[in-house]
């Protein structure tokens, strides 16, 4: 099963109103400004740890490139990104009446956690799950755990049916 994070205010976060992780060191700082969510990285590696996907999907237009390399400097590996660039091409495509700027269903993503609360309706429209996270709290990691936990389950009783 695949889980997606938006970047902005749910991975990537202020420090003055979110705990962060320590930011990295010099001269990675310099070139990636972005402060990750405290706790970031050991959700990612215990989601991977329970055989679930973890991608980014954002809207952003940072590139591939930069993402991978960001994570990877804090210990995450990511099995799939869609930035807005790629979101474009695949999914907006020629369509000439407007998509929702993201779509996991259309990547088989089957949750994803964002801080955007329209998508909570895209996701019943267009079928995927999503874990609305807004302000700071602690135990946002435990709570995308469950969540995915209760998705995949659900997946496995409509796949019995």
């Amino acid at each position: 099963m695949r889980v997606s994070f938006d970047l902005d205010e749910v991975i990537f976060v202020s420090p003055e109103d979110h705990k962060t992780e320590p930011p990295l060191r010099f001269p990675f700082n310099r070139i990636f400004r972005e402060r990750v969510r405290l706790g970031a990285p050991a959700l990612v590696k215990e989601l991977r740890s329970q055989g679930y996907e973890v991608w980014v999907y954002t809207s952003s237009y940072r590139s591939t490139r930069y993402i991978r390399r960001l994570f990877r400097l804090y210990g995450m590996r990511l099995d799939g990104i869609v930035n807005a660039q790629r979101h474009n091409r695949e999914v907006q495509g020629n369509r000439t009446e407007p998509m929702p700027t993201k779509m996991p269903s259309h990547y088989r993503i089957s949750l994803h956690i964002d801080d955007e609360s329209v998508f909570a309706a895209y996701g019943k429209e267009y079928g995927f799950d999503v874990f609305p996270l807004k302000a700071q709290d602690d135990d946002w990691a435990e709570k995308v755990i469950v969540r995915a936990r209760q998705v995949r389950e659900r997946q496995k009783l409509t796949l019995k049916m």
